[in-house]
């Protein structure tokens, strides 16, 4: 198994009405990844504001790299991305 990586974003304000015109790509981009093991996002008054995701990748680079070929980021989606290595400890 690949090391895992914690990648948080953070939507820009004003930036909804992007993020749902976009997540068919978003979604279609993150399933035909093979990388993804956990994905979801951040709600705020019930609208989305932000994801969670948690992925495969080779390296921190690679994941960084990976991240930012997301549709959400070429929609100019995200206020702030961060990208972590993470370990699975329960569930």
């Amino acid at each position: 198994m690949m090391p895992l990586f914690a990648v948080i974003c953070r939507d820009k304000p004003g930036r909804l009405d992007a993020r749902l015109t976009t997540r068919e790509a978003h979604l279609a981009w993150l399933n035909g990844s093979g990388r993804v093991q956990l994905a979801g996002p951040f709600l705020e008054d019930g609208n989305p504001c932000g994801s969670l995701l948690i992925i495969e990748a080779d390296d921190l680079d690679a994941a960084k790299n990976w991240v930012a070929e997301d549709p959400y980021a070429a929609a100019d989606v995200f206020d702030s991305v961060e990208v972590m290595a993470w370990r699975k400890a329960i569930g």
